[in-house]
């Protein structure tokens, strides 16, 4: 029989994440995991911390609550420039209940909002209040001890960012890839480029290979080409049920060079 026991803090539930438990946020993925009867825990920790549903302003950086949810995302205004990568999530209904915290642990070929928040610098902010870059955080997320409350990320200006998920069935198919593209400019120029794939590994990834081509350069199909050559060099990317290895390893030049040239797929 599995218990669920309910906190009104975040720092209380953490403390109760003793023995075989596990923390439920949204539920879509721990849910499926009890439906399907494949869990290795007796316990569920919830909380209903309000401050894990808040989203605010840090200046030149937005701090996001580990409880906000998709459909959040998309409503709110100063999370414009995310709502088409939390559109990319399900459909309605997941969006109603996914949130930022549990896509930080989803594995593929779910977890693409986590590739948008890689690319903008995310910092992962735990209960005890550590934080950790979110590089880093996916790295050793099956490790991590304590609950997730928030992440901050840095906001673009206007059009320097670009997102793309690329999946099979359209429009809401499960993703063969996800990138995500922040081209800050300077002196008219790209400067301090992030790019970021999801299943081009175990976790989503930057290419900082590709970052580095594209520091500088014109965005054309002459000055992003050593960008797209590069990509090879970060990425070694999985087989599965989806696609191989190589199959990604071909298209994802492809697929960056059309979403930072804005080509529309024939």
């Amino acid at each position: 029989m599995i218990s669920v026991e309910t906190f009104q803090t975040i720092q209380q539930a953490s403390s109760a994440m003793t023995g075989n438990t596990a923390y439920l946020g949204g539920g879509t993925l721990l849910m499926r995991t009890l439906n399907y009867g494949e869990q290795d825990f007796e316990k569920i920790i919830r909380s209903t911390d309000n401050n894990l549903k808040t989203i605010n302003d840090a200046g030149d950086r937005v701090i996001i609550g580990a409880g906000v949810t998709m459909a959040q995302v998309i409503a709110e205004s100063s999370l414009a420039f995310l709502a088409p990568v939390a559109r990319s999530v399900g459909g309605p209904a997941i969006r109603n209940m996914a949130t930022v915290g549990g896509n930080l642990f989803a594995q593929h070929p779910y977890g693409d909002f986590t590739v948008a928040l890689l690319a903008f610098d995310g910092i992962v902010k735990m209960d005890n209040g550590s934080e950790h870059d979110l590089e880093q955080f996916l790295s050793s997320r099956d490790n991590i001890s304590g609950i997730v409350s928030s992440v901050s990320i840095s906001k673009p200006n206007g059009q320097d960012f670009k997102y793309k998920k690329v999946s099979r069935v359209k429009p809401k198919g499960i993703s063969v890839m996800s990138i995500a593209a922040w081209l800050p400019v300077s002196a008219g120029r790209p400067s301090n480029v992030r790019i970021a794939f999801g299943a081009m590994g175990t976790t989503p990834l930057r290419s900082k290979s590709a970052e580095k081509a594209l520091e500088g350069v014109s965005i054309d199909a002459s000055g992003i080409l050593p960008a797209l050559q590069a990509l090879a060099q970060d990425f070694s990317p999985p087989d599965d049920a989806i696609a191989s290895g190589w199959y990604r390893a071909q298209v994802a030049p492809v697929h960056l060079r059309r979403l930072l040239l804005g080509e529309v797929e024939a």
